[in-house]
Order: C-alpha cells, then sequence, then structure tokens
C-alpha cells in the first residue's frame, strides 16, 4: 500500500500545479485593484500607493508572480493579505478549527442518519417505513441550506431563544463552559449541514443496497442458511458501500463549499473575492484542490478494506 500512496501523490503534483496556474492566471488578469481603496483616500498619496505595488510586485509579470508565489508556497508562506494586512496562514488558521469541527459533525451526523436509514429502507422496500424515509429524503435535499438554516434560527434563537445565531470568537468563559458555548453555536451549522447531506446520502444508500440484495450470491448466502442480519451486514452492506464511499469523498469538497452560508472562513473569501485580494483566494481555493485530490486517495484505499478484490496496484 506504501508505494501505492506515493505513486498516487506522486500523480496529484502535476495536476495540482495545472489549477494552481490556472487559478493563478485568471486571478491575475480579472479585473480591480486590491490597492484601490487607498487610491480614492485623499490622505494617502499616490506614491505611497505605488511603493505598495512594487513591494508586492502587482506589476511585475504574470509568471515572474506565479514562480514566486510557488516558491513561497512550497517553503509554507502563504502570502500577505492587502486587505486584512495579516499573514494569509494566520488568518486561515485562526478559523479552521471551527470549520473543521462543524463541517467533521454534520459529516458524522449525515451518515448517521443514511447508513441506517437507508439500510432499513433498502430490506423492506416499499413498506410505511420506506415511503416515510423517501418522503423526508427528498424534503431534506430540496430545500437549499439557507432557507433550513433561517427556519432553524426563527425556532431555536428567536422563539425558543435557546441557541445563539451569531458566531463570537470572544468567548471569556473558561474551562467546561467554553467548550459548551462553543458546541451551543455550532449545533444549529452542523443541523443545516448534516441534516441536507444525511437526505441525499440516504436515497443514494438505498438504492445502492438494493442493487445488491438482488444479486445472486445474496441469495446463495440465505441459502446456506445463514440469518438475514449477517447476509445484510456482511454480504450487501459491505459491497454496497462502495459507490457510497465514491459520493462522500467527492462531495467532502462540496461541503466545504456549502459551509459558505454557515461558517466564517468561507466568509473571508467572499469578502476577498469581492475585494481582490489575491494570495487569500489563491490559498482558500488552492486548499480545497488539495482536498479534492486527498479525499479521492482516501475513497481508494476504503475500496480496498470493503472489497478484497481491489488491489493496490
Amino acid at each position: 500500500m506504501g508505494p501505492y500512496i506515493l505513486r498516487r501523490l506522486l500523480i496529484a503534483i502535476p495536476s495540482l500545479l495545472g489549477i494552481s496556474v490556472v487559478l493563478f492566471t485568471v486571478l491575475a488578469l480579472a479585473p480591480g485593484d486590491p490597492f484601490e481603496e487607498l487610491a480614492t483616500n485623499p490622505n494617502v498619496p499616490a506614491e505611497v500607493r505605488e511603493m505598495l505595488r512594487a513591494k508586492f510586485g502587482l506589476d511585475d509579470p504574470i509568471w515572474q508572480r506565479y514562480f514566486r508565489w510557488l516558491a513561497a508556497m512550497a517553503q509554507g508562506d502563504w502570502g500577505f493579505s492587502f486587505i486584512s494586512r495579516v499573514d494569509v496562514d494566520t488568518l486561515i488558521w485562526q478559523r479552521v478549527p471551527v470549520t473543521l469541527a462543524v463541517i467533521g459533525a454534520s459529516q458524522v451526523l449525515a451518515l448517521l442518519i443514511a447508513l441506517p436509514v437507508g439500510i432499513i429502507a433498502a430490506t423492506r422496500p416499499y413498506s410505511v417505513f420506506d415511503q416515510i424515509a423517501n418522503t423526508l429524503a427528498f424534503i431534506g435535499f430540496s430545500l437549499p441550506t439557507f432557507f433550513t438554516g433561517l427556519l432553524l434560527i426563527l425556532l431555536f434563537s428567536i422563539t425558543l431563544d435557546w441557541l445563539p445565531f451569531v458566531y463570537r470568537a470572544d468567548i471569556s468563559a473558561t474551562g467546561w463552559a467554553w467548550w459548551w458555548e462553543h458546541i451551543k453555536q455550532s449545533i444549529m451549522p452542523v443541523l443545516v449541514l448534516g441534516l441536507f447531506q444525511g437526505a441525499s446520502l440516504t436515497r443514494f444508500v438505498r438504492n445502492a443496497v438494493m442493487d445488491v440484495i438482488k444479486l445472486d450470491y445474496v441469495t446463495t448466502a440465505r441459502s446456506k442458511g445463514l440469518n438475514e442480519r449477517t447476509v445484510v451486514m456482511k454480504h450487501v452492506v459491505r459491497n454496497a458501500m462502495i459507490p457510497v464511499v465514491t459520493l462522500v469523498a467527492l462531495q467532502m469538497p462540496a461541503v466545504f463549499g456549502g459551509a459558505i452560508v454557515t461558517e466564517q472562513i468561507f466568509r473571508i473569501l467572499i469578502d476577498s473575492i469581492l475585494r481582490n485580494d489575491t494570495p487569500v483566494i489563491m490559498a482558500v481555493t488552492f486548499v480545497f484542490a488539495c482536498l479534492v485530490v486527498l479525499f479521492n486517495l482516501i475513497a481508494d484505499l476504503l475500496y480496498g478494506w470493503l472489497d478484497p478484490r481491489v488491489s493496490y496496484r
């Protein structure tokens, strides 16, 4: 498995380089100036603006700027935010732990919903449980996250006053009180993302299990006298999970993108795009590209665990 992982990582390098070239070129050619506010400020001399442009190399050819950015990234230097006036890695990593916690918890919630509901619905097709599960799943992934988010805010924050709807990083509490305040702030974002993902995954799990449960080897397993639980869990679910793993791996970067309305790191991205803060945009989008490569590699490794017929070559 070690050589396989190394080979996949080496293959990923040209892809990531190609993505970075396209991203950097598009951003460099995009209209706008990160120092436009300085140009309209009468208290800032034009020489200061030109000095800043020269300092950050904004007037250099695109290819020079790209290779300078690439060399800096290779050394762990993500650049300097023109708007926030801080290093990009500091700006992002201040917010990454909360974002990862919320997105990770939402995915766990989605799987805890989708796997049992989808499996039970598939083993009892067209039953009352199956019809209710399908109806709720259709409702769940038909409603956009911003709409369900507003509903939860109206219910839990405005009406019941149980949960805060504004994220606060400056919580003065310590110990368990600090943890509880952060958990309360994360409940609604986790529910919004988890229920949406769980609804779509439930339908996919159900269909995947139903496709496998009709195969001949499942009938053979039943004819050997194995109880239904063993047949379903050992012979059906394990093979049915292969397409589910693929879907989850491909959707993970999209989940990060879907968190734009729920998590603050993506508010930084939107603000940076609007204000042409190229270093921040490059850092966040390049991380997205790395996530795609990472989760596809994880999916490939899980294939071999789920299906012994899959070999790492």
